[in-house]
């Protein structure tokens, strides 16, 4: 009815870690970063956690850099906030569906315009 635990499990991370990163972390090297997806491993002891970021690739690079240092912060909070027996190791990576969305978009705007 409601899905699988590993389903739930991973919007409760989603909704989590990108609480976590809203208001406890205070990285100004870190830009406007959204998570979009967190996909638990079949033992839930790994999750990869998908973000975006607006920007430039720099600004992006920066923001993997930020992610990268506030790993174990990130995952302490969540075994805080959640009571789990295990807590995922997580890894983040970037999604680039909704950069490649948006040149889609401006791509048909193009033909569009012609």
């Amino acid at each position: 009815m409601f899905g699988t635990r590993k389903e739930r499990l991973n919007r409760q991370l989603q909704e989590e870690i990108a609480a976590i990163l809203q208001w406890d972390l205070k990285d100004p090297q870190m830009g406007f970063v959204t998570i979009t997806k967190v996909e638990l491993s079949g033992d839930l002891s790994h999750a990869k956690v998908s973000y975006s970021c607006l920007g430039s690739p720099e600004d992006r690079q920066h923001s993997q850099e930020a992610l990268a240092r506030a790993t174990g912060f990130v995952r302490g909070l969540v075994k805080k906030r959640l009571r789990l027996k295990i807590i995922p190791e997580l890894v983040f990576r970037y999604d680039e569906t909704i950069a490649q969305a948006i040149d889609l978009s401006a791509k048909l705007d193009q033909l569009n315009d012609r």
